[in-house]
């Protein structure tokens, strides 16, 4: 009953691993038809010692093996920064109110949400470009970055010469 046990359960653990890729159960379930085999061919009759082959087994294939086939047929792999507050640093976004340095009445547009912001000095109005310096709580210090007025106000500005 154990051999079958061992036998049927890897095959399952082996099929499981195409819903939950990662290597493990694959290791599992060819430890569990290794130790079925032994057991049937008469190696181990002992059901602890089957139960401990399979342990090792399963151990030695998942630490020693597995890196060895992750490096060669690895998956897709994705890198992001946890840190937040990390990817907004030097972020480009738009003031929706007036900002100061006085309170944190001023608000920036920031992946789609309105956010509260102050700068360290000075005031921007509403429609300009700020850059994203860090966050105090949920508040983003933000600097007023250069930018060239629109054509239509240098143009205004040179008829009032």
């Amino acid at each position: 009953m154990l051999t079958w046990i061992f036998l049927i359960g890897g095959i399952i653990l082996m099929i499981l691993e195409t819903l939950i890729p990662g290597g493990v159960a694959f290791f599992l379930g060819v430890s569990g038809v290794l130790v079925g085999g032994l057991r049937f061919l008469g190696f181990l009759s002992d059901p602890f010692t089957a139960t401990l082959a399979w342990l090792l087994t399963s151990v030695g294939l998942t630490i020693l093996i597995r890196p060895v086939i992750q490096k060669y047929f690895g998956g897709e792999t994705s890198f992001k920064y946890a840190d937040e507050d990390f990817e907004a640093m030097d972020q480009i976004v738009e003031v929706v109110e007036p900002i100061n340095d006085e309170d944190n009445s001023g608000r920036i547009r920031f992946q789609g949400i309105s956010w509260q912001a102050r700068t360290l000095e000075g005031k921007v109005p509403a429609g300009t470009k700020v850059k994203i310096k860090y966050r105090d709580n949920t508040t983003w210090i933000v600097e007023p970055i250069d930018y060239l007025p629109p054509d239509n106000m240098k143009l205004e500005e040179k008829n009032k010469s």
